[in-house]
């Protein structure tokens, strides 16, 4: 496939670092433009706290940080947006007005009715809202957002489980790693020892985005899937990787190795593909009793840290309930490596 060039919006934080890893040894796309607010007009190197044990890719280290403008992107394909949302709100419709695609870890612009909110193996068919999106706003470009890192992963599991069975409700409680509050996040008096029961806004956005992702896209709109969900967020002290627990009830009885085999076969367009970022499996189920526990299994998957864990499987309070543990790692899965993953998709359906 032809080189693309791509740009980076937020460049500094612990999203954007993780989207210069693994943009530094991608096949085909090639990073053209770093774009930030305070860091304008220094080198990478010097702008940064870098986060990642592996070591800045020297080319980007070299690389100075321009305004985000989209005259900085001019010779761009796309853009990747690891803007904070109130940012995002203002920016990224600059570019999507100037004709660039922007894809947007930014919850700004996700329940937008014309916006697709994407996970490529889930909803790629609501990549066809982005006609009455043009059409809406005026745009030459678009806006593409990809969800919460706490969604990500529980809409993977919950896909096979809406297709295959008729799933009528759902009650999830996360313990979410330190690194979904960015950097410097959580302060270390607050979370060390510690467990906080409360992440604002985290629950309201697990319901409202799963939903969406879940729906159905007809006429040109999204009817958000019909389900009970009940979520508690928690914060705990991991660094990386956020786990949940997983209650599901459905309408018939339903076996637990029809479950398990369902996880197991589930594969999405992505893999059809055999896209780069694509994990394959894209789930990955783990029979232990004990896992997966994010220090073991937060990097699994043939794309290390893009498969989701999938574990404790078994029956809940009746024939008609199950219940499991899901671990995806938040900010590769759960932000950078799923919005690598959309803009390869829209390359091989030509929408970029």
């Amino acid at each position: 496939m032809n080189e693309v060039k791509v740009g980076l919006l937020g460049v500094t934080g612990a999203v954007g670092q993780r989207y210069i890893s693994m943009l530094g040894a991608h096949p085909f796309f090639r990073l053209e433009a770093l774009m930030g607010r305070e860091s304008v007009g220094k080198k990478y190197r010097e702008a940064t706290h870098w986060l990642l044990p592996e070591a800045i890719p020297e080319d980007v280290a070299a690389m100075t940080v321009k305004k985000a403008v989209p005259e900085s992107a001019r010779d761009c394909d796309l853009v990747f947006s690891a803007l904070p949302s109130e940012a995002a709100r203002t920016v990224e419709p600059k570019f999507a007005e100037a004709g660039l695609t922007v894809i947007s870890e930014a919850s700004a612009f996700r329940m937008e009715p014309d916006v697709p909110l994407i996970i490529p193996e889930v909803n790629p068919q609501h990549l066809d809202l982005l006609k009455a999106q043009r059409g809406r706003r005026g745009w030459r470009g678009c806006i593409v957002t990809t969800p919460n890192c706490t969604v990500t992963g529980l809409a993977m599991v919950l896909k096979p489980l809406v297709d295959d069975f008729r799933l009528t409700m759902v009650v999830v409680t996360t313990m979410q790693a330190v690194s979904g509050a960015g950097y410097p996040g959580v302060p270390s008096l607050a979370i060390i020892e510690n467990i906080i029961p409360f992440i604002d806004g985290e629950e309201v956005k697990v319901v409202s985005e799963s939903k969406k992702i879940l729906g159905t896209l007809s006429s040109g709109l999204i009817q958000p899937l019909e389900l009970a969900m009940a979520v508690s967020c928690n914060r705990v002290q991991t660094i990386d990787g956020h786990l949940e627990t997983v209650y599901c009830e459905f309408s018939d009885p339903v076996n637990v190795s029809d479950v398990i085999s369902t996880l197991e076969n589930f594969k999405g367009l992505p893999q059809e593909l055999h896209l780069p970022t694509a994990p394959n499996p894209p789930l990955i189920v783990r029979t232990e009793q004990d896992r997966p526990q994010p220090r073991l299994d937060r990097m699994a998957g043939s794309v290390p840290g893009m498969s989701v864990v999938v574990g404790r499987i078994r029956g809940g309070v009746d024939e008609r309930s199950v219940q499991l543990v899901l671990l995806s790692h938040n900010t590769i899965r759960g932000a950078a490596g799923t919005a690598i993953l959309t803009a390869e998709l829209m390359r091989s359906l030509n929408i970029v």
